[in-house]
């Protein structure tokens, strides 16, 4: 697929209307989380909108890309980018947050914080056009890996905040000691929703 096939034209009615939503119901939790987990539903259910440099993987770890944040910081939309058999470390995000599968396959393995260390709660497999949540309300530390041992695995996620500047925690899987961390974005650049003139 060339850049001029992209419809980027998608990525930007999605960060509209997210928009919208996070100014109609932005202290609401569950509101954001429903309604904007159908909004990224429509989003990862066509592949034909994310330029390609947001879809590069690295040869030895996850990339993280950073699609758009708002202009307020109330949220923010990222490609997360797994080359094959690349995992997270187990982790939290203090915020609520939305993975949409745009393509491959990922696992993600829910833990419990207790004081006993970290207990494994669960997993889910995400397939395309799939949309998982988390948040501190409903479950927020997790591991996410790329299932498929050959190939390439992109998640389109949505946070409510500027994820790559938020203070998070990742955990050690046999203590369960907690380490803060900031993550940051794999590239200095956003992709470019507003120039209409190619279209």
């Amino acid at each position: 697929m060339t850049n001029e096939t992209f419809r980027i034209d998608r990525l930007r009615e999605f960060v509209a209307s997210m928009t919208r939503l996070v100014e109609q119901a932005g202290e609401d939790e569950l509101r954001m989380l429903a309604e904007g987990g159908e909004l990224l539903g429509a989003l990862v259910a066509r592949d034909d909108w994310l330029p390609a440099s947001f879809a590069h993987p690295h040869p030895e770890h996850y990339q993280q890309y950073l699609l758009h944040c708002d202009g307020l910081e109330r949220f923010s939309v990222v490609s997360f980018v797994w080359g094959p058999g690349q995992k997270t470390p187990i982790h939290d995000h203090t915020v609520w947050g939305m993975i949409g599968q745009l393509r491959g396959v990922e696992r993600s393995t829910a833990f419990a914080v207790t004081a006993n260390g970290l207990e494994q709660i669960g997993f889910e497999i995400s397939r395309p056009g799939d949309v998982a949540k988390v948040s501190p309300t409903i479950g927020d530390v997790h591991e996410v890996a790329n299932a498929d041992e050959n190939g390439v695995s992109v998640s389109i996620h949505v946070y409510g905040a500027n994820i790559g500047a938020v203070h998070r925690h990742v955990f050690d899987r046999e203590t369960g000691a907690a380490k803060t961390f900031v993550s940051g974005y794999a590239a200095p650049t956003l992709p470019n929703l507003w120039d209409r003139s190619k279209e």
